[in-house]
């Protein structure tokens, strides 16, 4: 069969695009960001490396695009875990609940999904933009609207807040690697879990510049356990 058929296919459909950047997803998924380049995406499709270079204009573009995606993914985990939360009367439990929550998704996201993980932050293409030019739907976003419901809700002070979001998502990034590919890698389940929740825990007190009651620390270990 010749190679022009799913080209024409994939043209009238409309959808070439799209389909290169599920295949990158698939390759960055498989064996990291290394493994996605136009020639694999393409042969994965099954159209030819020219057809794909109508979309892309090289590697680094489709990598933009499958790091893309793998925000999104991430994002999805992100929100999996607050979808699952129960409903707190207490604004203050539940932000704290949200917060932890969305720290377990990314955890969860970068253990189950190491290649997809390593794309997103990969050394190549676009750097984080200005807040005002952040896709809508994006991990980053979903952490600074959860800091933000905890100023609301009266647990962290407003002059602790400019930047809090670096450090929220340090603490998150730094747990992953060091899991992921560090030195914590061969821990068993349950030092893992109790090495995240203590750090999610510490983490909590420091945002609110005091201790947590008992019950706020419930909620968080609630939240950050697997």
């Amino acid at each position: 069969m010749s190679s022009s058929a799913p080209v024409r296919a994939a043209y009238h459909h409309g959808d070439l695009r799209n389909a290169l950047i599920e295949a990158a997803a698939r390759l960055a998924a498989e064996g990291g960001p290394g493994a996605v380049t136009i020639r694999a995406a393409a042969r994965a499709v099954g159209v030819t490396p020219t057809a794909a270079y109508r979309h892309f204009a090289g590697h680094e573009q489709l990598l933009d695009a499958a790091k893309d995606e793998a925000m999104v993914r991430m994002n999805d985990s992100m929100l999996t875990e607050l979808a699952q939360r129960t409903p707190s009367p207490d604004r203050i439990a539940a932000a704290l609940g949200n917060l932890a929550a969305i720290a377990r998704g990314y955890l969860n996201f970068a253990l189950a999904q190491p290649g997809l993980f390593r794309t997103a932050f990969c050394a190549v293409g676009h750097v984080l933009p200005p807040p005002d030019q952040q896709a809508e739907y994006s991990p980053f976003r979903t952490l600074v609207a959860a800091l933000d419901d905890l100023v609301a809700a009266g647990y962290l002070p407003p002059e602790r807040r400019p930047m809090a979001e670096f450090g929220a998502w340090s603490m998150a990034h730094g747990l992953a690697m060091l899991l992921l590919d560090g030195p914590l890698r061969e821990l068993d389940a349950q030092a893992r879990e109790e090495i995240v929740v203590r750090s999610l825990v510490i983490f909590a007190e420091g945002l609110g510049g005091g201790g947590l009651s008992g019950e706020l620390r419930a909620v968080v270990v609630a939240a950050a356990r697997e």
